[in-house]
């Protein structure tokens, strides 16, 4: 139920080669998936820079701070882990990233994901070009890398979506009139995340800078918030006509799932109704079309072309959806921008919402993955009005 050492090692054997195509000794990155993709090793990233420098011949190592030093050794994937004091320290970190490139034979013709760790916490450093010569942007090459899903991977996402149906569940169980989402979210999380350590076990990580077990709540998208997609949460409580929007997910050695749906307290109005129908017609037809050698802009031009014949324009906010996995949010996107071609072994969110600020918003999303001849729904919670109706 985690990814295999021997994975690992075939994804950097598959990197290096790419970076010898293109003429590079090898690369260094610094993003936090990007590591953990590699290497298995997650962390919180702070002001102390910690790195993954692989060479063309295979050979990779860490950079990280004395404070990591025994979590790398335990959980990365790679021969050698080489460490600094402390940042800022007497001795910049860039100067032990420096060491450890030389040390893989890594000097010239170098590539990397951003020139130099980010200024991110308050860290302030060389960059690669300043240290030597600049390098080839590679985050491309692994952006591709990740967006093909490996059986392994796919299982992972399987298992988070399980936990996501639970959380959710519980979370439709527990809302009614005159509690508020914080107190109807904390309980459905809390509980489906014990259901989840009790049937897994001790084995289970979640291995997620956002979550720490299954979750399921609203974000504040409740009653005319519900009109604003990434609304945030604000201890609303919830009254008879309300519109509800959710959000679910379980992380599962990283890797995220996504299940949203729209639900209505009480008898809906005709209006709800008309537009949870066109929500639904409208995510049917994005999942139809969206189909190996495709290209992701044509299920977006599909389904916008639903709005305009449908006289929902007005209602448009945000493209089909994303793929997902070590993140929540990752390329490519179902978007017009975007012309990546569709390929088994990729898994997207598939959610286009309708929003009415006097009335609320109206969103699904399901995780599907993308197979040889079509998709395979990995959510599979109920879509349908009838059963996303809660009593007044």
């Amino acid at each position: 139920m985690r990814i295999a050492a021997e994975e690992f090692a075939a994804r950097r054997e598959a990197l290096a080669a790419r970076l010898a195509e293109r003429g590079l000794s090898g690369c260094v990155l610094f993003d936090t998936h990007y590591i953990s993709y590699y290497t298995g090793f997650s962390f919180i990233p702070t002001e102390r820079p910690i790195a993954f420098a692989l060479a063309t011949d295979g050979r990779g190592g860490m950079l990280v701070p004395r404070l990591e030093v025994e979590h790398a050794q335990a959980n990365a994937a790679v021969s050698e882990v080489a460490h600094y004091d402390e940042y800022p320290g007497e001795r910049h970190p860039m100067e032990s990233l420096v060491e450890l490139l030389g040390s893989l034979g890594v000097r010239e013709r170098l590539g990397a994901d951003h020139d130099g760790y980010p200024w991110v916490f308050g860290y302030r450093g060389p960059s690669l070009g300043e240290l030597g010569s600049p390098p080839a942007p590679v985050a491309d090459l692994v952006e591709d890398q990740m967006a093909i899903k490996s059986e392994g991977e796919l299982a992972l996402l399987r298992e988070s979506c399980k936990w996501a149906n639970l959380a959710h569940t519980l979370l439709q169980r527990y809302t009614r009139p005159g509690v508020s989402e914080t107190e109807v979210e904390n309980r459905a999380s809390t509980e489906a995340t014990y259901a989840m350590l009790d049937a897994i076990g001790p084995i289970y990580r979640a291995q997620s800078q956002w979550f720490d077990g299954a979750v399921a709540g609203y974000r504040g998208q409740i009653g005319r918030n519900a009109a604003i997609p990434h609304a945030l949460p604000n201890n609303i409580v919830f009254q008879a006509g309300d519109v509800l929007v959710t959000g679910a997910t379980a992380p599962v050695w990283g890797y995220h799932s996504e299940l949203e749906r729209t639900m209505v307290i009480g008898p809906p109005s005709d209006e709800q109704k008309r537009l949870f129908d066109h929500m639904v017609a409208l995510q049917d037809l994005a999942i139809a079309s969206i189909r190996p050698g495709a290209p992701c802009a044509e299920v977006d031009r599909v389904v916008r072309a639903y709005y305009e014949e449908h006289g929902l324009s007005d209602n448009w906010r945000h493209h089909v959806g994303h793929a997902i996995g070590l993140r929540y949010h990752e390329g490519p996107f179902l978007d017009r921008g975007d012309e990546t071609v569709i390929e088994p072994g990729m898994v997207f969110t598939v959610e286009p919402g309708l929003y009415a600020p006097a009335l609320g918003g109206f969103r699904h999303s399901d995780t599907v993955a993308v197979t040889a001849d079509g998709v395979e729904w990995l959510t599979y919670y109920p879509r349908d009005l009838e059963s996303l109706t809660l009593p007044a």
